[in-house]
C-alpha cells in the first residue's frame, strides 16, 4: 500500500538513506531539513522538500499539515558539525544540547501536529548501543532499561532519550532504537581520531557496543512504517562487542596504527564520565525483537566486514 510518509529531518546521515529506500518502494516522502539550500538535494533523493524548524511549534505544524501523511518519522537530531560544532564527549550536555531539545520540544511537536492534522502513525529514533543498564550480562533487550548515567554530563541527553520513548509509546508509535550508526558519512569524525591516534582503549576496553550500518537503519524504518509498528525495537547489528575488539578492528579498516591504551583515571580526567563507562561498562543490545517481529535482516550483520567495506 503506498503510503505518504512524513520524515523531519529528511537530510541527516540516516534521512539521506531512508528517503530513496521509502521512494524505492513506491511512498510518496515528504522531508524537512532546516536550510533551503538542502532542498534540491531532497528532490534529487525522490521527496518533496520543505523547511522546517524542529522547535517552533508553528512551523512544525504548518509542515505536517501541508504534507497530510499517514506515518511521521522523527529523524531530527543537530549532532553534525554545522550545528552542534566540534564533537566534545567530555561534555555531552553542551554537545547534545539542541538535539536534546530536538528530543524533547521536537517530539512534543511532532506529536502535536499528528494529533492535530489526525495523523496515525508515528516513528521515533531512540539509541541502543553502549547504553544498556549497567548490571549483569553484557547484551540487553528491549525489556532492559537503559541507563540514565545520574550525577555525569550525559544525563540530560539519557532523560531526553527517555521522553522520546514515553510520549511516543503513549501515542501508541514505534520507537527505533539504533546503534551507533556507521556507513557514509557517519563516521568521519571518530575515523579522524583514530588516524590521529586520538581515539585510545581505556583500561581493560571491556564495554560492549551495538552497531549498525545506515542502509540496516534506514530499512528497518521501512518495516516499521508499513506494518505500522508499535512499541520498542532494537535496530542493531548481530555482533554487540567490547571496545577492545572493535576500535583497533576499526584503526585497522582505516589504515592507522594501533589505539593507544590509557587508565582509567586518565580518561575521566580528560574525556569524561560517559567516555570511561562506553569503554569499561557499556552494555550492547539483542536484535532478535527486531527480526522476529517486522521481520528484519541486517545485509550488513557484523561491524568486523562492514568497516572494512565502509573504508574501502
Amino acid at each position: 500500500m503506498v503510503m505518504r510518509v512524513f520524515v523531519a529531518g529528511g537530510t541527516g546521515v540516516l534521512g539521506q538513506r531512508l528517503v530513496p529506500q521509502l521512494v524505492a518502494r513506491g511512498h510518496q516522502v515528504t522531508a524537512t531539513t532546516t536550510s533551503a539550500a538542502k532542498l534540491g538535494l531532497l528532490r534529487r533523493l525522490g521527496a518533496d522538500g520543505v523547511v522546517m524548524d524542529g522547535l517552533d511549534a508553528g512551523s512544525v505544524g504548518e509542515a505536517v499539515a501541508g504534507a497530510r501523511p499517514d506515518t511521521i518519522v522523527h529523524q531530527m537530531t543537530a549532532i553534525s558539525m554545522a550545528h552542534a560544532g566540534k564533537p566534545d564527549i567530555k561534555h555531552p550536555d553542551r554537545w547534545f544540547a539542541t538535539t536534546n531539545r530536538l528530543r524533547t520540544e521536537g517530539t512534543d511537536h511532532l506529536l502535536a501536529a499528528a494529533e492535530a492534522t489526525g495523523v496515525p502513525h508515528f516513528v521515533a529514533q531512540g539509541y541502543a548501543s553502549w547504553n544498556g543498564i549497567r548490571e549483569g550480562g553484557w547484551v540487553k533487550t528491549e525489556e532492559d532499561p537503559l541507563d540514565l548515567m545520574e550525577g555525569t554530563a550525559a544525563h540530560a541527553g539519557m532523560l531526553a532519550m527517555r521522553h522520546v520513548e514515553e510520549v511516543t509509546l503513549k501515542a501508541g508509535g514505534a520507537v527505533l532504537r539504533y546503534g551507533a550508526f556507521y556507513g557514509p558519512g557517519a563516521t568521519d569524525d571518530q575515523v579522524e581520531l583514530v588516524r590521529k591516534r586520538q581515539f585510545p582503549l581505556v583500561g581493560r576496553a571491556t564495554g560492549h557496543s551495538s552497531w549498525i550500518h545506515l542502509d540496516d537503519a534506514a530499512s528497518a524504518t521501512v518495516l516499521a512504517v508499513e506494518q505500522k509498528a508499535t512499541g520498542v525495537f532494537n535496530i542493531v547489528d548481530d555482533d554487540p562487542a567490547p571496545a577492545s575488539e572493535w576500535l583497533p578492528h576499526l584503526a585497522s579498516c582505516a589504515g592507522a596504527k594501533r589505539p593507544v591504551r590509557i587508565p582509567v583515571w586518565l580518561a575521566r580526567l580528560v574525556a569524561g564520565d560517559q567516555a570511561v563507562v562506553m569503554m569499561t561498562e557499556g552494555r550492547g543490545f539483542s536484535n532478535a525483537k527486531a527480526k522476529r517481529d517486522l521481520g528484519w535482516l541486517p545485509r550488513h550483520p557484523s561491524w568486523r566486514r562492514g568497516f572494512a567495506e565502509t573504508l574501502a
